[in-house]
């Protein structure tokens, strides 16, 4: 049974718009379209195969740029005596590829998310066309030249480190040409870029408690927010014996390099913030960028590291606020080695998340924490066992997803019979069937 995913795409005849699928693909891994094959996965065949391999070979060679043809495998089969098509699409080096009549722009440029393919931002076109070019953001000649380092200089001073223009050029914050780089714009007064800290009631994003954002030089963001989330790391003591023992809600190294790496690792390329959010059960913070290219998140739990931005890091080594490369992520895992309640790293092809659970926490209604190996799916399920039904609402704090995304999960639970839906409006809510 055929069924379209995020390298699959059932197409019953060839039609123009195909190319946005083959742009799709070019531009995220690469993946298959078979033509001939309806949604449901029903082989129907095709009239002509060679007028349309021919049709095909066109479009992908004069409808798609860059040059897509090596990066292109067509084939002819037959199954159950129906001739279909079957076009490979590789993981092509060149992107972003584009549709050659809507030019380098939103409407001309996708992605696969899932089983379908969406227009591109303009800040991931962006993204795609520097990692084609190969030059790391903190290396390239900031468009802003008019910068303060009042932070920075003040910072330098009180760890005692001498700061020139030689020494500038050394950190690689002034380049050859003695013009600020992206780096320097990272770490001066006028830095762009933000952290959003959100403090919310509950385990849910339904009510804020407060909400800050912190701006400045990256050095001085870091600070700020590590003292404001430390207003809210409680400490709570029992006696031992004949000793107090007093236990943070959060282990304090855990909750600093988790933000040092935020900072740290994330990719400028994005404009938009680091996201830090503090729940009565868990602390999450989600920056933008993904893993860099070739590391894994196995080799991340083996103390592999490859930063996004050295030099930004090394500035961060330089001042102790990092005791060494590479060792972050272990050094999480180990400071929650007594408690059952473990971390969770998750990666997607443009963010980063780590969620540290609160080791304090009591859940009221004694519900344990799902296991992270379950299904979207499946956490649904077994939130269900426990509660008997679900809103909407639940399910995009549960899963950590948009209303659009929970909508569309819960749909295909009813359409697969594994929920009923009752009520309406915003009285709507859904229960095992």
């Amino acid at each position: 049974m055929y069924k379209e995913d995020q390298e699959t795409e059932l197409k019953v005849e060839l039609t123009k718009d195909i190319k946005k699928e083959i742009v799709a693909f070019a531009n995220s891994g690469g993946g298959r379209i078979y033509i001939g094959i309806d949604d449901d996965g029903n082989i129907v065949g095709l009239d002509n195969t060679k007028k349309d391999i021919e049709a095909l070979s066109g479009m992908i060679k004069d409808g798609i740029k860059s040059d897509l043809t090596l990066y292109t495998h067509i084939k002819q089969e037959q199954i159950n005596n129906k001739n279909i098509i079957i076009l490979e699409i590789l993981n092509a080096p060149n992107k972003p590829y584009y549709l050659a009549d809507k030019g380098l722009k939103s409407s001309g440029v996708y992605l696969r998310s899932g089983n379908t393919s969406v227009p591109a931002s303009d800040e991931v076109i962006k993204k795609l066309i520097i990692d084609s070019q190969n030059i790391p953001f903190e290396e390239i000649t900031s468009k802003h030249q008019n910068l303060h380092f009042n932070y920075l200089i003040a910072l330098f001073k009180e760890k005692n480190i001498d700061i020139n223009k030689n020494i500038l050029k050394t950190l690689k914050i002034i380049n050859l040409d003695e013009m600020y780089t992206n780096l320097g714009l990272l770490l001066s007064d006028e830095c762009p870029f933000s952290i959003k800290c959100a403090i919310f009631n509950g385990n849910s994003k339904l009510e804020f408690r407060d909400r800050k954002e912190f701006t400045g030089s990256v050095l001085k963001q870091v600070n700020d927010t590590f003292e404001y989330l430390d207003l809210y790391n409680k400490t709570k003591g029992k006696i031992v014996g004949l000793e107090r023992i007093d236990t943070k809600d959060y282990p304090e190294y855990a909750l600093r390099e988790s933000l040092l790496n935020a900072v740290i690792h994330r990719d400028y390329n994005f404009t938009g913030s680091i996201l830090v959010s503090l729940f009565d059960d868990r602390f999450e913070i989600t920056s933008l960028g993904g893993l860099v290219k070739g590391i894994s998140m196995e080799d991340l739990y083996n103390g592999v590291s490859e930063s996004r931005n050295p030099n930004l890091a090394n500035i961060f080594y330089r001042l102790k606020y990092v005791e060494s490369f590479g060792t972050g992520i272990g050094r999480i895992m180990e400071s929650y080695k007594e408690y059952d309640k473990k971390p969770l790293i998750s990666n997607t092809q443009n963010t980063f998340k780590v969620t540290l659970y609160n080791v304090n926490y009591v859940d009221k209604n004694n519900i344990k924490i799902l296991p992270i190996n379950l299904t979207q799916e499946e956490q649904i399920i077994e939130y269900l066992k426990k509660n008997n039904k679900i809103n909407r609402l639940i399910v995009e704090s549960l899963l950590d997803v948009s209303k659009t995304r929970a909508n569309d999960i819960l749909n295909k639970m009813i359409n697969d019979n594994i929920l009923i839906q009752n009520g309406t409006g915003k009285n709507t809510y859904y229960m095992l069937k």
